[in-house]
């Protein structure tokens, strides 16, 4: 009969190493909207001054360059693991603030999904935000 004995450190240490990793698959996966999203900005800027303007929003060309430089930006540093807390906050703040300005339409069900998408998409934000970017990034935290 043959038995198998774990080191509790090495256990460890491979849950962590997996941790770690999770945590910066997590980062690009939720980055990902955000600098495909701002270069989409870029790409289009009339159209997203146009959309912007039509919520009702003031000086539509300078929220197209902050939004764009939020979205690219934010979701680089995400990734990179750079001021991730802060970073994640910010980028939590930003996806309330455009589910509140450009999807609170519940009558309608694709405004409504973009909503709770973009609630859904803070509350990861404010879990990167809680527990930093892990060992993989330049936070190494």
């Amino acid at each position: 009969m043959t038995t198998t004995t774990v080191n509790a450190a090495t256990a460890q240490t491979s849950e962590s190493a997996t941790g770690h990793i999770l945590a910066a698959a997590g980062r690009v996966l939720i980055a990902a909207i955000f600098i495909l999203s701002g270069l989409g900005k870029i790409a289009a800027p009339d159209a997203t001054i146009d959309y912007i303007a039509s919520a009702g929003l003031p000086f539509a060309p300078a929220a197209l360059i902050a939004a764009a430089l939020i979205e690219v930006g934010g979701g680089l540093a995400l990734i990179a693991g750079f001021r991730t807390r802060i970073v994640a906050l910010v980028l939590a703040g930003f996806s309330v603030a455009t589910a509140l300005a450009f999807h609170a339409h519940f009558a309608d069900q694709n405004q409504f999904i973009h909503f709770l998408k973009n609630l859904a998409m803070a509350g990861g934000l404010l879990q990167v935000a809680a527990f930093g970017s892990g060992k993989i990034g330049l936070d190494r935290r």
